[in-house]
């Protein structure tokens, strides 16, 4: 199979994984390849996830590195094998292949829980949200790229909408519920959509009033994607040149951290439903 020019953040996951257990186990990658009659520039692909690995030799590798954890051992078995088309691929000549795979880790996850401070979080935004949003920040795309954009970020709720909804819990600051991206209706209705959402489960969200003390964290967005082991959890953070993906184990757990901090200072579920019940009152 020839190499990919370009690996997904989840092949790149898969390769990283497969290096860490690796090293763990006090290999070099030459070592690793001679047993498995292979290259050490092969070997460098696959951690790399350049080159595809088989479910097969992921097992064979596992036994050799003498990882005894099972579970972990599927769920990497299970990532060589689960690349079939998804919805993003669509967008796959029309946007950044790093909005591929934030809906790709969205898809995979068994629980997300999202941090947003100055707006009104992506998985919850209405079509004339979304597009004031993608308008704002791009003035210079032409109608016929706004729309794909308003169109993918849309196909995203169906992670949370879909037959097996993905758990999903958002942090929302008080200040992105009421900054006017476009309108006043449009406020309004997105607003009223967020209590829908609430109301038809689809996603649980906390408030964080502007007069809350002891919130200092304004750069505190984030999302965290819970894998199929705590060990194949994911971040995502948003960086000057894009979405950030981390998966160091230290870094994973300084966004636990965070998480836990932010939610100390947000309202109950309830209490946060009726706040912005109160918001759509004042609009």
């Amino acid at each position: 199979m020839a190499p990919r020019s370009q690996p997904t953040a989840r092949q790149m996951r898969l390769g990283a994984e497969l290096r860490r257990l690796r090293e763990a186990a006090g290999f070099k990658a030459r070592e690793v390849a001679t047993f498995l009659n292979s290259t050490s520039g092969q070997m460098s692909q696959i951690e790399a996830g350049i080159a595809a690995v088989s479910a097969d030799r992921i097992r064979r590798l596992a036994a050799h590195y003498a990882c005894t954890d099972e579970a972990l051992i599927d769920a990497l078995a299970a990532m060589a094998g689960d690349r079939p088309r998804g919805w993003w691929d669509e967008y796959r000549d029309v946007l950044p292949q790093v909005n591929l795979d934030v809906a790709e880790a969205e898809h995979h996850a068994t629980f997300l829980r999202e941090i947003v401070i100055n707006r009104v979080p992506g998985l919850l935004q209405t079509p004339d949200y979304a597009r004031a949003v993608f308008r704002y920040m791009r003035p210079e795309l032409p109608e016929r790229e706004l729309g794909p954009r308003v169109e993918y970020r849309l196909r995203r709720r169906s992670v949370i909408e879909g037959d097996s909804p993905t758990p999903y819990e958002t942090i929302v600051h008080e200040v992105g519920l009421r900054i006017r991206v476009s309108d006043r209706q449009t406020s309004l209705s997105q607003l009223r959509w967020i209590l829908r959402q609430i109301e038809l489960g689809h996603a649980t969200v906390r408030v964080i009033p502007t007069d809350q003390d002891g919130f200092a964290g304004a750069g505190a967005s984030m999302v965290y994607a819970g894998g199929p082991v705590p060990r194949l959890d994911t971040g995502l953070r948003d960086a000057p040149t894009g979405v950030v993906f981390i998966d160091a184990e230290a870094q994973l757990e300084r966004l636990r951290k965070l998480l836990r901090k932010v939610e100390e200072a947000s309202l109950d579920p309830v209490a946060s439903r009726d706040f912005i019940h109160r918001l759509t009152k004042e609009l």
